[in-house]
């Protein structure tokens, strides 16, 4: 059976994209190894994992003006990475306290609890809890 196993995000500097990953959203660093481009300089390959999850993000380190101008850019300026969590009040408070930027106030649709924010490049993500029992 196939499942998405890496994305990619193109990101400023590795160290501070993981410092944001692993501290702020509390992924996991699989992996963290020297590399190299297709043309033979040094890169490092760094993934990062929602614990317990299955699909990885692969830290990129932007390459070239090209790819430094997608930083924070990926997705256009709509929500591109949709981050599930079984607790979103207790994931909105770590996150806010973290210092991280909300794009809105948390609000309830019918597939549960959501709010935007943005990572330390600006890219947008949504968080995603359930429902509450009551629905509000």
């Amino acid at each position: 059976m196939a499942h998405l196993h890496l994305v990619t995000l193109v990101v400023g500097d590795y160290d501070r994209a993981i410092t944001f990953f692993r501290d702020v959203l509390d992924f996991d660093l699989v992996e963290d190894v020297p590399s190299t481009t297709n043309d033979g300089r040094p890169k490092r390959w760094v993934v990062v994992r929602p614990k317990g999850g299955e699909t990885g993000v692969l830290l990129a380190r932007a390459d070239g003006a090209h790819q430094e101008a997608a930083v924070g850019r990926q997705f256009a300026g709509r929500v591109g990475m949709f981050l599930r969590v079984g607790d979103f009040d207790a994931a909105y408070r770590r996150l806010a306290a973290a210092g991280v930027t909300f794009v809105n106030a948390p609000r309830t649709e019918p597939y549960g609890r959501i709010v935007v924010f943005e990572d330390l490049e600006g890219n947008r993500w949504d968080l995603l809890g359930p429902a509450p029992a009551d629905g509000r």
